[in-house]
């Protein structure tokens, strides 16, 4: 008997937001892919362009959030989820919060900058106006791996 697929689960939305990081990476921008979702249906969808488009900005997440606020037509995101493959970093999570995402989702940690748990929790700062739901660890491994295959490539000497 053939699997049945949800569409609405985590899990397909994180396989959406992976197929954009591997587009990403075919770009030689950091493979992070974001999606968002709004009443089960994918309204945003972006990958990083920073290296593409020249803007330190051009996060997956920040060129989602600006589809997703053209799409619903306001800049109130609050019944909109975001799946992302990594960790936000803290200007993609004040993104977030002012937006007021009901909840992210993303795969794996960022030690260094991540700002939903690992280095600070800016999405549910109890000083900020809005927390976001966050539910992480969602694919964890296909999301850690190809950031990890992409860096590894990126350090290997040129002549090799």
């Amino acid at each position: 008997m053939d699997e049945i697929i949800d569409l609405t689960s985590d899990n397909y939305f994180m396989g959406e937001a992976l197929r954009l990081a591997r587009k990403a990476a075919r770009l030689e921008e950091v493979p992070i892919g974001a999606v968002i979702v709004f009443q089960g249906q994918i309204i945003a969808r972006a990958c990083n362009q920073v290296e593409t488009l020249r803007d330190a900005t051009a996060h997956a997440e920040m060129l989602a959030i600006t589809q997703a606020e053209e799409a619903i037509g306001d800049w109130r995101l609050n019944e909109c989820d975001l799946y992302v493959t990594k960790e936000p970093c803290p200007m993609c999570a004040g993104a977030m919060v002012h937006v007021r995402l009901r909840r992210v989702i993303f795969g794996c940690t960022a030690a260094k900058d991540g700002a939903a748990g690992s280095l600070m929790n800016l999405l549910q700062d109890p000083r900020l106006n809005h927390r976001c739901d966050i539910t992480h660890g969602v694919r964890l491994d296909e999301c850690r791996a190809l950031l990890q295959d992409f860096f590894r490539v990126k350090r290997q000497p040129a002549d090799s």
